[in-house]
């Protein structure tokens, strides 16, 4: 049976892959527009677009939609995101091949390569790209959809390559497409477009946060104060989103879910 490859084979996409970006946020533009209203707002965003060069864009995490609303809402700035995503996605014989075309980077959870998913998105950065990941690494199983406390992965990597970090809040993709009866919950929303909208924080510079320069090293207690002064950020916004305060400004920790 081959190895499957590593992430750390990641490879800046050509002009074709452009084109083919283009055209695939074409047609899923006109999708989720006709099963969403996708609402952006420009009230925490700069009137220009997303920052040039490297940047990593985090996102709250709600339903199987994300990903797609995430990549529409970096083409309305003027990027085009290669998003993290599991692994599951790249073995899909439909959706697999696409991902891989569009330079999207497998994030491999639980196996020896998983580490090797931050090498590849470094090397996306170091090629100026924007990377797009949910600071949780799932969706979130509070049952109010508030967002879950981030893992450390997206700082890790801002404080590794010196990119910024844009907070990027959606409320509402549950209702587009929830964790169960996805087909019966699309065909209604055709008729009844439940609203999702979208809020674009400043850039946010980890290094200065964590008040180190260059390759310093940062301890893990750093790291994880970080992140959550990041996630806080996110959280924040939702929050503002939803008009209402959030239960846990840094987000849900492990053992108020399990509670």
């Amino acid at each position: 049976m081959p190895s499957r490859p590593e992430p750390s084979t990641w490879q800046r996409p050509g002009l074709r892959a452009a084109l083919l970006y283009a055209v695939a946020a074409s047609l899923l533009g006109t999708v989720v527009s006709a099963v969403s209203r996708l609402e952006l707002t420009r009230r925490a965003v700069p009137d220009a677009a997303l920052p040039e060069g490297p940047v990593i864009v985090v996102a709250n995490h709600t339903s199987f939609a994300d990903g797609i609303l995430l990549a529409l809402v970096g083409r309305r700035l003027g990027r085009s995101l290669r998003l993290m995503a599991t692994g599951g996605v790249f073995r899909s014989g439909l959706v697999g091949p696409l991902a891989r075309r569009l330079g999207f980077i497998p994030v491999l959870r639980g196996t020896g390569s998983a580490a090797g998913s931050l090498d590849a998105a470094a090397t996306a950065l170091a090629a100026g790209e924007a990377v797009g990941l949910f600071p949780e690494g799932r969706i979130t199983r509070d049952p109010q959809h508030w967002p879950e406390r981030a893992k450390t992965g997206a700082v890790r990597l801002a404080l590794r390559t010196g990119a910024p970090v844009v907070p990027v809040a959606l409320v509402g993709a549950q209702q587009v497409v929830g964790r169960t009866g996805i087909v019966s919950r699309l065909l209604r929303n055709t008729v009844l477009r439940p609203r999702v909208t979208v809020a674009v924080g400043e850039p946010i510079d980890v290094r200065r946060l964590a008040g180190v320069r260059g390759d310093q090293p940062v301890d893990d207690a750093t790291v994880r104060r970080v992140a959550d002064e990041v996630m806080a950020v996110l959280v924040a916004q939702v929050a503002e989103l939803r008009q209402e305060p959030a239960p846990h400004p840094t987000g849900v920790p492990e053992e108020a879910l399990s509670a």
